[in-house]
Parts: structure tokens; C-alpha cells; sequence
């Protein structure tokens, strides 16, 4: 992973190399070796306070939509009840 093509690292390796780092006081150089991982990286996440932020992605459709979301739940539970090809489909969802 040298020359930018480090990858983002989990949580758990992340939580691993600070470990290593403040608690057991090892070197940059001694945790690239036990990882595997470039000395960039580990120096990157070994000494910064930060964690980096988790993204999210804001869901977005009918479903999540304030307006047509109860309307289109209240279906979903109505054909819940129904055999299975007398049931909406997303297609007929849409349209109605």
C-alpha cells in the first residue's frame, strides 16, 4: 500500500494499531511489520486523536418520503394478508 493506494481501514484495525501504539509503546516501524500495512498508514491512524468519521447515505425513495411512506406501509401490511399473486407490486405501488 505505498504510493496512495492505501484503503480505508475498519474500526477494529484501526482500534489495533492505537493499541499497539499507546498501550504497548511500539514503533511505527515495528506495528507496519506485525500489520502488514505501510508505515503511512500506520502513522496516520497511530497518532491522530481523531477517528475518521463513519459516512452514511441518506436513503432516499418513495419509502423514505414522509408524505408516501405510511401510504405505501399501510399497503405493504394489507397485502400482507393476501395470497401472494393477489399482492401489489412495485410496479403497481408506483402507479397508484
Amino acid at each position: 500500500m505505498v504510493g496512495g493506494n492505501e484503503r480505508m481501514l475498519a474500526m477494529p484495525e484501526i482500534n489495533y494499531i492505537k493499541k499497539m501504539r499507546n498501550i504497548k509503546s511500539l514503533s511505527i516501524n515495528e506495528i507496519s511489520k506485525r500489520t502488514g500495512f505501510c508505515w503511512e498508514t500506520i502513522k496516520k491512524y497511530a497518532d491522530e486523536d481523531q477517528l475518521p468519521k463513519e459516512s452514511t447515505r441518506k436513503k432516499t425513495g418513495m419509502m423514505y418520503e414522509d408524505k408516501w411512506g405510511e401510504i405505501v406501509s399501510d399497503w405493504l401490511m394489507e397485502d400482507f394478508a393476501l395470497k401472494k399473486k393477489l399482492r401489489r407490486n412495485n410496479k403497481n405501488i408506483f402507479e397508484q
